[in-house]
Protein backbone atom coordinates (compact mmCIF):
# COMPACT_ATOMS: atom_id res chain seq x y z
CA UNK A 1 0.00 0.00 0.00
CA UNK A 2 1.16 3.37 -0.36
CA UNK A 3 2.32 5.97 2.43
CA UNK A 4 -0.16 8.26 0.74
CA UNK A 5 -2.57 5.70 1.03
CA UNK A 6 -2.17 4.51 4.46
CA UNK A 7 -1.65 7.85 5.84
CA UNK A 8 -5.49 8.49 5.01
CA UNK A 9 -6.29 5.06 6.67
CA UNK A 10 -5.26 6.03 9.73
CA UNK A 11 -6.38 9.87 9.72
CA UNK A 12 -9.89 8.02 8.77
CA UNK A 13 -9.20 6.04 12.16
CA UNK A 14 -8.51 8.27 14.18
CA UNK A 15 -10.93 10.46 13.34
CA UNK A 16 -13.62 7.55 13.40
CA UNK A 17 -12.72 7.04 17.47
CA UNK A 18 -12.80 10.73 17.83
CA UNK A 19 -16.45 10.60 17.22
CA UNK A 20 -17.12 8.06 18.92
CA UNK A 21 -15.62 9.41 22.38
CA UNK A 22 -17.31 12.23 21.69
CA UNK A 23 -20.65 9.90 21.47
CA UNK A 24 -20.06 9.88 25.34
CA UNK A 25 -20.72 13.36 25.63
CA UNK A 26 -23.56 13.65 23.18
CA UNK A 27 -25.56 10.58 24.94
CA UNK A 28 -24.93 11.77 28.44
CA UNK A 29 -26.32 15.32 27.32
CA UNK A 30 -29.20 13.78 25.11
CA UNK A 31 -29.71 11.01 28.07
CA UNK A 32 -31.47 14.36 30.34
CA UNK A 33 -34.27 14.43 28.55
CA UNK A 34 -34.41 11.69 26.60
CA UNK A 35 -34.77 7.83 28.07
CA UNK A 36 -31.68 5.17 26.54
CA UNK A 37 -33.75 3.32 23.95
CA UNK A 38 -35.30 6.57 22.73
CA UNK A 39 -31.73 7.87 22.65
CA UNK A 40 -30.79 4.78 20.58
CA UNK A 41 -33.95 4.42 18.14
CA UNK A 42 -33.89 8.09 16.94
CA UNK A 43 -30.41 8.08 16.45
CA UNK A 44 -30.39 5.31 13.87
CA UNK A 45 -33.27 6.76 12.58
CA UNK A 46 -31.36 9.84 11.74
CA UNK A 47 -28.78 7.81 10.06
CA UNK A 48 -30.84 5.49 8.06
CA UNK A 49 -32.22 8.90 6.72
CA UNK A 50 -29.21 10.97 5.83
CA UNK A 51 -26.84 8.28 4.37
CA UNK A 52 -30.34 6.79 2.44
CA UNK A 53 -30.46 10.65 1.30
CA UNK A 54 -26.99 10.49 0.38
CA UNK A 55 -26.93 7.74 -1.54
CA UNK A 56 -29.91 8.14 -3.49
CA UNK A 57 -28.71 12.01 -4.52
CA UNK A 58 -25.16 10.69 -5.16
CA UNK A 59 -26.79 7.32 -7.05
CA UNK A 60 -24.06 4.87 -5.15
CA UNK A 61 -27.20 2.73 -4.06
CA UNK A 62 -25.61 -1.18 -4.25
CA UNK A 63 -27.29 -4.52 -5.12
CA UNK A 64 -26.59 -7.64 -2.13
CA UNK A 65 -25.54 -10.11 -3.62
CA UNK A 66 -27.65 -13.46 -2.11
CA UNK A 67 -24.40 -15.09 -0.56
CA UNK A 68 -23.72 -11.78 1.52
CA UNK A 69 -27.58 -11.16 2.88
CA UNK A 70 -27.33 -13.19 6.34
CA UNK A 71 -23.39 -11.31 6.77
CA UNK A 72 -25.12 -8.18 6.92
CA UNK A 73 -28.41 -9.43 9.01
CA UNK A 74 -25.62 -10.58 11.50
CA UNK A 75 -23.39 -7.65 11.30
CA UNK A 76 -26.22 -5.58 12.33
CA UNK A 77 -27.73 -7.91 15.34
CA UNK A 78 -24.35 -7.95 16.58
CA UNK A 79 -23.92 -4.32 16.56
CA UNK A 80 -25.66 -2.22 17.52
CA UNK A 81 -28.59 -4.16 18.27
CA UNK A 82 -27.14 -7.39 20.80
CA UNK A 83 -23.96 -5.27 21.90
CA UNK A 84 -26.06 -2.37 22.89
CA UNK A 85 -28.60 -4.84 24.81
CA UNK A 86 -25.78 -6.96 26.70
CA UNK A 87 -23.66 -3.63 27.56
CA UNK A 88 -26.30 -1.43 28.69
CA UNK A 89 -27.60 -4.05 31.02
CA UNK A 90 -23.92 -4.99 31.76
CA UNK A 91 -23.18 -1.35 32.93
CA UNK A 92 -26.01 -1.39 35.51
CA UNK A 93 -24.33 -4.54 37.41
CA UNK A 94 -20.36 -3.45 37.20
CA UNK A 95 -18.63 -0.31 37.70
CA UNK A 96 -17.58 1.82 34.73
CA UNK A 97 -14.18 0.87 35.77
CA UNK A 98 -14.59 -3.07 35.20
CA UNK A 99 -16.73 -2.37 31.89
CA UNK A 100 -13.92 0.03 30.23
CA UNK A 101 -11.37 -3.01 31.08
CA UNK A 102 -13.57 -5.67 29.45
CA UNK A 103 -14.29 -3.58 26.72
CA UNK A 104 -10.35 -2.59 25.80
CA UNK A 105 -10.19 -6.84 24.98
CA UNK A 106 -12.16 -6.25 21.92
CA UNK A 107 -9.08 -5.54 20.16
CA UNK A 108 -7.22 -8.58 21.26
CA UNK A 109 -10.04 -10.60 20.55
CA UNK A 110 -10.48 -9.57 17.08
CA UNK A 111 -6.86 -9.92 16.15
CA UNK A 112 -7.15 -13.63 17.27
CA UNK A 113 -10.37 -14.02 15.19
CA UNK A 114 -8.41 -12.02 12.29
CA UNK A 115 -5.61 -14.64 11.97
CA UNK A 116 -8.44 -18.01 12.41
CA UNK A 117 -10.78 -16.45 9.76
CA UNK A 118 -8.88 -14.53 7.56
CA UNK A 119 -5.31 -15.98 7.45
CA UNK A 120 -4.63 -12.01 8.96
CA UNK A 121 -1.30 -12.34 10.40
CA UNK A 122 0.78 -9.57 12.53
CA UNK A 123 4.14 -10.56 13.74
CA UNK A 124 5.34 -11.64 16.75
CA UNK A 125 6.56 -7.84 17.41
CA UNK A 126 2.68 -6.85 15.77
CA UNK A 127 1.34 -9.34 18.58
CA UNK A 128 3.55 -7.78 21.16
CA UNK A 129 2.57 -4.14 20.66
CA UNK A 130 -0.87 -5.21 20.78
CA UNK A 131 -0.55 -6.65 24.20
CA UNK A 132 1.11 -3.84 25.60
CA UNK A 133 -1.47 -1.41 24.32
CA UNK A 134 -3.63 -3.20 26.33
CA UNK A 135 -1.46 -3.07 29.75
CA UNK A 136 -1.42 0.77 28.52
CA UNK A 137 -4.66 1.48 28.69
CA UNK A 138 -5.05 -0.75 31.37
CA UNK A 139 -3.53 1.51 33.71
CA UNK A 140 -4.95 5.07 32.16
CA UNK A 141 -8.27 3.02 33.00
CA UNK A 142 -7.69 1.83 36.50
CA UNK A 143 -5.10 4.85 37.81
CA UNK A 144 -6.23 6.14 41.14
CA UNK A 145 -9.66 3.97 41.03
CA UNK A 146 -11.05 1.92 43.94
CA UNK A 147 -14.42 1.07 42.67
CA UNK A 148 -13.91 -2.01 41.14
CA UNK A 149 -17.09 -3.34 42.00
CA UNK A 150 -19.37 -5.73 40.12
CA UNK A 151 -21.04 -9.23 39.92
CA UNK A 152 -20.97 -12.67 38.26
CA UNK A 153 -23.79 -11.80 35.38
CA UNK A 154 -22.50 -8.17 34.53
CA UNK A 155 -19.18 -9.75 33.69
CA UNK A 156 -21.00 -12.14 31.62
CA UNK A 157 -23.31 -9.74 29.98
CA UNK A 158 -20.09 -7.25 29.28
CA UNK A 159 -18.33 -10.53 28.03
CA UNK A 160 -21.07 -10.99 25.52
CA UNK A 161 -21.19 -7.16 24.70
CA UNK A 162 -17.32 -7.79 23.60
CA UNK A 163 -18.10 -11.02 21.55
CA UNK A 164 -20.75 -9.02 19.38
CA UNK A 165 -18.36 -6.22 19.06
CA UNK A 166 -15.71 -9.21 17.52
CA UNK A 167 -18.22 -10.57 15.41
CA UNK A 168 -19.12 -7.20 14.35
CA UNK A 169 -15.59 -6.40 13.29
CA UNK A 170 -14.89 -9.75 11.62
CA UNK A 171 -17.97 -9.76 9.57
CA UNK A 172 -17.16 -6.30 8.54
CA UNK A 173 -13.84 -7.31 7.45
CA UNK A 174 -15.49 -9.96 4.99
CA UNK A 175 -17.61 -7.25 3.53
CA UNK A 176 -15.45 -4.50 3.13
CA UNK A 177 -13.50 -5.68 0.34
CA UNK A 178 -17.06 -6.19 -1.71
CA UNK A 179 -19.08 -3.21 -1.26
CA UNK A 180 -18.60 0.62 -0.21
CA UNK A 181 -18.36 1.59 4.01
CA UNK A 182 -21.14 4.21 2.86
CA UNK A 183 -23.44 1.85 1.47
CA UNK A 184 -22.71 -1.31 4.17
CA UNK A 185 -23.24 1.12 6.90
CA UNK A 186 -26.65 2.38 5.59
CA UNK A 187 -27.82 -1.58 5.71
CA UNK A 188 -26.35 -1.90 9.05
CA UNK A 189 -28.45 0.97 10.53
CA UNK A 190 -31.62 -0.10 8.13
CA UNK A 191 -31.59 -3.41 9.66
CA UNK A 192 -30.49 -1.70 13.24
CA UNK A 193 -33.62 0.20 13.52
CA UNK A 194 -35.71 -2.75 11.92
CA UNK A 195 -34.63 -4.67 15.34
CA UNK A 196 -35.15 -2.41 17.44
CA UNK A 197 -38.31 -0.69 16.12
CA UNK A 198 -40.63 -3.47 18.71
CA UNK A 199 -38.18 -3.39 21.54
CA UNK A 200 -38.97 0.42 21.44
CA UNK A 201 -41.91 0.03 20.91
CA UNK A 202 -42.91 -2.03 23.58
CA UNK A 203 -40.50 -0.74 26.22
CA UNK A 204 -40.79 2.97 25.62
CA UNK A 205 -44.69 2.74 24.37
CA UNK A 206 -45.63 3.81 27.13
CA UNK A 207 -43.52 6.96 27.11
CA UNK A 208 -43.81 8.21 24.28
CA UNK A 209 -46.49 10.65 25.20
CA UNK A 210 -43.78 12.31 27.88
CA UNK A 211 -41.07 12.68 24.81
CA UNK A 212 -40.74 16.56 24.45
CA UNK A 213 -38.78 18.69 21.73
CA UNK A 214 -35.32 20.04 24.05
CA UNK A 215 -33.17 21.95 21.41
CA UNK A 216 -29.88 20.66 23.26
CA UNK A 217 -30.80 17.26 23.62
CA UNK A 218 -32.42 17.07 20.41
CA UNK A 219 -28.96 18.62 18.45
CA UNK A 220 -27.14 16.03 20.77
CA UNK A 221 -29.17 12.94 19.26
CA UNK A 222 -28.44 14.21 15.78
CA UNK A 223 -25.19 14.55 16.65
CA UNK A 224 -25.37 10.64 17.53
CA UNK A 225 -26.57 9.67 14.15
CA UNK A 226 -24.49 12.06 12.07
CA UNK A 227 -21.30 11.82 13.51
CA UNK A 228 -20.99 8.15 15.64
CA UNK A 229 -23.96 6.27 13.59
CA UNK A 230 -22.43 7.45 10.48
CA UNK A 231 -19.34 9.00 10.14
CA UNK A 232 -17.36 7.00 12.81
CA UNK A 233 -18.54 3.35 11.51
CA UNK A 234 -17.72 4.81 7.93
CA UNK A 235 -14.45 5.59 8.43
CA UNK A 236 -13.96 2.61 10.28
CA UNK A 237 -15.22 0.40 7.80
CA UNK A 238 -12.81 2.29 5.15
CA UNK A 239 -9.26 1.32 7.72
CA UNK A 240 -10.62 -2.21 7.91
CA UNK A 241 -10.38 -2.31 4.21
CA UNK A 242 -7.04 -0.32 4.02
CA UNK A 243 -5.27 -2.10 6.48
CA UNK A 244 -7.17 -4.87 8.11
CA UNK A 245 -9.31 -5.37 11.29
CA UNK A 246 -6.75 -6.32 13.62
CA UNK A 247 -4.49 -3.30 13.28
CA UNK A 248 -8.18 -1.22 13.12
CA UNK A 249 -9.68 -2.07 15.50
CA UNK A 250 -6.37 -1.68 18.02
CA UNK A 251 -7.60 2.35 17.46
CA UNK A 252 -10.01 1.60 20.02
CA UNK A 253 -7.88 1.89 22.67
CA UNK A 254 -7.33 5.49 22.23
CA UNK A 255 -10.97 6.13 22.79
CA UNK A 256 -11.12 6.73 26.67
CA UNK A 257 -7.77 8.68 25.88
CA UNK A 258 -10.05 10.80 23.61
CA UNK A 259 -12.81 11.60 26.77
CA UNK A 260 -10.39 12.07 29.00
CA UNK A 261 -8.54 14.72 26.90
CA UNK A 262 -11.91 16.49 25.80
CA UNK A 263 -13.30 15.97 29.77
CA UNK A 264 -9.71 18.09 30.45
CA UNK A 265 -10.33 21.07 28.15
CA UNK A 266 -13.94 20.99 28.84
CA UNK A 267 -14.54 20.25 32.50
CA UNK A 268 -10.72 20.93 34.15
CA UNK A 269 -10.64 17.19 34.91
CA UNK A 270 -6.85 16.08 35.93
CA UNK A 271 -4.83 13.75 34.07
CA UNK A 272 -2.36 12.30 37.19
CA UNK A 273 1.07 10.78 35.83
CA UNK A 274 -0.55 7.40 36.16
CA UNK A 275 -2.93 8.16 33.75
CA UNK A 276 -0.48 10.07 31.72
CA UNK A 277 2.04 6.49 31.99
CA UNK A 278 -0.88 4.65 30.65
CA UNK A 279 -1.33 6.93 27.62
CA UNK A 280 2.37 6.88 26.81
CA UNK A 281 2.69 3.40 27.62
CA UNK A 282 -0.90 2.67 25.08
CA UNK A 283 0.33 4.54 22.34
CA UNK A 284 3.92 2.57 22.32
CA UNK A 285 2.03 -0.65 21.93
CA UNK A 286 -0.40 1.24 19.52
CA UNK A 287 3.01 2.10 16.84
CA UNK A 288 4.11 -1.01 17.72
CA UNK A 289 0.96 -3.21 16.53
CA UNK A 290 1.37 -0.89 13.06
CA UNK A 291 4.66 -1.58 11.84
CA UNK A 292 4.82 -3.97 8.97
CA UNK A 293 8.01 -5.71 7.91
CA UNK A 294 9.57 -6.88 4.95
CA UNK A 295 11.80 -9.69 4.82
CA UNK A 296 14.17 -9.92 2.16
CA UNK A 297 15.81 -12.75 1.60
CA UNK A 298 19.04 -13.54 -0.01
CA UNK A 299 19.59 -15.52 -2.99
CA UNK A 300 22.09 -17.84 -2.92
CA UNK A 301 24.82 -18.05 -5.82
Amino acid sequence: MKLQDRLKAYISIIFSMAFFAFSYVWFKIANEAYRPLTIVFFRLATAVIVLSLFLYLTGRFENIRKEDRLYFFFMALFEPFLYFIFESHGLALVSSTVASVLIATIPIFTAIGALLFFREKLSMFNYAGVVISFTGILIFIVAGKSNLSFNPAGIILMLFAVICATAYSLILRRLANNYRPVYIVNVQNIIGLALFLPVFLISEGKHLHEIEFRPEAAIAVAQLGIFASCGAFILFGYTVRKIGVARANLFANIIPVLTAVFAYYSIGEIITTEKFAGIIIMIAGLYMAQIRFTVKKKVMR
